[in-house]
């Protein structure tokens, strides 16, 4: 089980463009261009700890990347990006890393809203 985290511009409905990554828990040989991240459910507790008690990191989902930058930003300053090399392992680093890459995609294109299952 996964979250599947789309940011997606608001006038073409398509996700928008950012560096190449691989990561995610749908692993993307030679690595994809679309901000689109696929972030195991086992992480789910520190973002119910450090994004939101209530909808943890779905608390994302509708929101422009602008209005969720200083949240997700104070999330990676707690949990940090120390990646462990199993990736499926709920960790802090782990947790904080993924969040790390939503971040710099936010940042790249404020206007752009996350959208997610």
């Amino acid at each position: 089980m996964s979250y599947d985290i789309d940011l997606v511009d608001s006038i073409t409905e398509k996700c928008v463009t950012v560096p190449k990554h691989e990561e995610g828990g749908v692993y993307a040989v030679g690595g994809i261009t679309d901000a689109s991240l696929s972030i195991t459910y086992n992480y789910a507790q520190y973002y119910f700890d450090h994004i939101d008690s209530k909808d943890g990191i779905r608390w994302l989902y509708g929101k422009k990347a602008k209005n969720c930058i200083k949240g997700i930003e104070k999330a990676v300053m707690e949990l940090g990006t120390v990646r462990n090399d199993d990736y499926w392992k709920g960790t802090p680093g782990n947790a904080g890393y993924a969040l790390s890459i939503l971040l710099a995609w936010a940042r790249l294109h404020p206007e752009a809203t996350f959208q997610g299952d």
